[in-house]
């Protein structure tokens, strides 16, 4: 163990040293502006070096004219108790011949010891258009800034997730100080869902062979809805670029200027193809991705009167929202109620994943035995390209006491068997008694329904007085009218939208008008004034609950979006049976 320990203090010695070696080590070395250039362009060369030194000797720059130079700039600062230097000479050179020329090392002496940079190659070319020296801080930004469109998939099936990541490219040569979107794509005849970016960070990477930064700035996952070719309309953003120039400032600072440029991801053409013919399922209803199907109940045996649940469920990966769940047949003598729908679907950059469930709620009134038939669903998977059909098992329900079904005379609801039924006795015996009863003329005049029809009108009078009163009191709460008219209305728009679903652009107009008619008659609120954040303080000071106020906005916004993406059946009818749970919750709350 001694030895051990003898061994290692002199590794650890000598790694101590040799990192602090590194960190006093000097550094010279040779920096170009460009590697290739025009026969008009100028050359940039740079010097530098971590410490200061003596008798500094330049290459002569065979191939190249020195326009200016050197001259000399100074870095020096302070960071946490750690000293930072810089020192550079800078030329500018212009070549005056075409070829390839080679910069030879040029030498200084820091701490008595000699250092050489090294060599560096230039490539002299034709005369370029428009020299680089010569471009404006526009064209530099044209040229050094992009906006991407990056697509996963540019073929997909119709109802096959596909992803849009925007990316902004930045070379190094120039900055971004700030963005704002002028144009947000509009994804018509695609189900679409933004993926948030939580931060814009710089990442490093290439654009067309050649290193840039780039920033995520939009996500966004996209279900066609049709086959054929479809357009991504294009982002376009406003961006603020620091162009570096050739000036410098006071401190031998690099002088920046600013522009304002406009970048455009360009449009892109998918080309859906439709979901083939061929082998395609009798039940199928647009599923589309890789799925597990199946058929549960709480509950084989019990009682009549009692309750238990069946739940059709689909979960995986593929376009959960976008299709109906198959119902299930149950026998008539069953008393089903509607399913309670659950859905827990996530959507990442690969599409939905995850599942959707329908609840039933079963009571059986008789004894017997009672089958679920199987259940198929059928999908259509893009990675096989194949359609797969699932079917679930056949479930008993084993009602164990109860009353027998009184059509069937048996506990078997579904035996066949002929139904008797007796009519009565053939033979009676002969009645001896007539059970007559005399016949009795009555006379109107001076009877009490006379009395009642004379004094009926002196009745009417006080009622009819009171219904005046009642109506001018009515008429004179001009506020109240309007309420009760706001109420009417929104039951009537509300019926209307339930009539039209299946209908997007109808459906969402309807229901807009239902919830603008609400809050009018609840908050006493006139159009003009209507905007979401005036809905949440009104809703907030009349102690509404978050969750509510919440599911209000939402379907707000919904109505808003449907007029520029499109909406399958399911969500159309998600958010129907939401404003009538919404609009009930909040009736109980005000």
């Amino acid at each position: 163990m001694f030895k051990k320990f003898l061994i290692l203090v002199p590794m650890l010695f000598f790694v101590l040293h040799s990192s602090a070696q590194d960190k006093n080590a000097v550094t010279f070395e040779m920096k170009v502006s460009k590697p290739k250039l025009g026969l008009n362009e100028r050359l940039r060369v740079d010097f530098t070096m971590n410490k200061d030194g003596d008798n500094f000797n330049p290459p002569d720059f065979k191939g190249f004219r020195v326009l200016m130079g050197p001259s000399q700039s100074i870095s020096s600062s302070w960071i946490n108790g750690v000293r930072s230097y810089s020192k550079t000479y800078s030329y500018t050179l212009a070549p005056t011949a075409r070829g390839k020329y080679t910069i030879q090392q040029a030498t200084i002496v820091i701490g008595g010891k000699t250092y050489k940079s090294l060599a560096k190659e230039i490539e002299v070319t034709a005369a370029v258009d428009k020299p680089s020296d010569q471009m404006t801080a526009d064209d530099i930004a044209d040229e050094n800034l992009h906006l991407v469109a990056e697509v996963s998939k540019s073929d997909p099936y119709m109802n096959e997730a596909i992803s849009v990541v925007y990316k902004l490219y930045v070379s190094p040569a120039i900055s971004v100080s700030n963005y704002q979107p002028l144009d947000n794509p509009k994804y018509n005849n695609f189900w679409s869902q933004d993926i948030k970016v939580s931060a814009l960070s710089a990442r490093n990477g290439n654009y067309k062979g050649k290193p840039y930064r780039y920033v995520v700035l939009k996500r966004v996952v996209l279900y066609p809805q049709k086959s054929g070719k479809l357009e991504i309309e294009p982002l376009s953003l406003d961006v603020t670029v620091d162009v570096p120039t050739n000036k410098r400032d006071f401190f031998g600072g690099r002088v920046y200027a600013q522009t304002n440029k406009t970048v455009s991801a360009g449009k892109r053409v998918i080309n859906v193809k439709a979901l083939p013919l061929d082998n395609q399922p009798a039940d199928f209803n647009g599923a589309v991705g890789d799925f597990d199907f199946s058929v549960t109940t709480s509950k084989n045996s019990l009682n009549a009167s009692e309750s238990l649940q069946a739940v059709v469920e689909v979960s995986g990966k593929g376009n959960l929202k976008l299709f109906k769940l198959p119902e299930p047949d149950l026998p008539s003598a069953l008393e089903v109620y509607e399913p309670e729908f659950t859905e827990g679907v996530r959507t990442t950059l690969s599409g939905m994943q995850g599942k959707i469930s329908n609840a039933y709620t079963i009571v059986p009134a008789f004894r017997g035995k009672y089958p679920i038939p199987p259940i198929s669903f059928s999908y259509f998977n893009p990675q096989t390209k194949k359609y797969v059909t699932l079917n679930s098992e056949e479930k008993i329900i084993n009602v164990l006491e109860g009353p027998t079904n009184s059509q069937t005379g048996t506990v078997n609801p579904n035996a066949n068997k002929q139904q008797v039924i007796a009519t009565g006795n053939k033979f009676n015996f002969i009645k001896l008694s007539p059970n007559l009863s005399p016949k009795k003329i009555s006379h109107f005049y001076r009877s009490t329904s006379f009395y009642l029809w004379m004094t009926l009108p002196l009745l009417l009078i006080p009622l009819g007085i009171l219904f005046r009163k009642k109506r001018e009191e009515i008429a004179s709460d001009v506020v109240g009218n309007k309420v009760k008219k706001a109420n009417r209305l929104a039951r009537k728009y509300l019926s209307k939208a339930k009539k039209e679903l299946g209908n997007k652009d109808s459906f969402y107009v309807a229901l807009e008008k239902a919830l603008h008619n609400y809050l009018k008659a609840k908050l006493k609120i006139e159009t003009s004034e209507f905007s979401k954040d005036k809905i949440s303080e009104l809703l907030h000071k009349k102690q509404v609950d978050e969750n509510t106020i919440a599911g209000f906005i939402d379907l707000l916004k919904n109505c808003e979006a449907a007029r520029y993406s499109p909406f399958s059946n399911v969500q159309m009818q998600n958010d129907y049976e939401k404003a009538s749970e919404v609009i009930s919750l909040m009736d109980k709350q005000l």
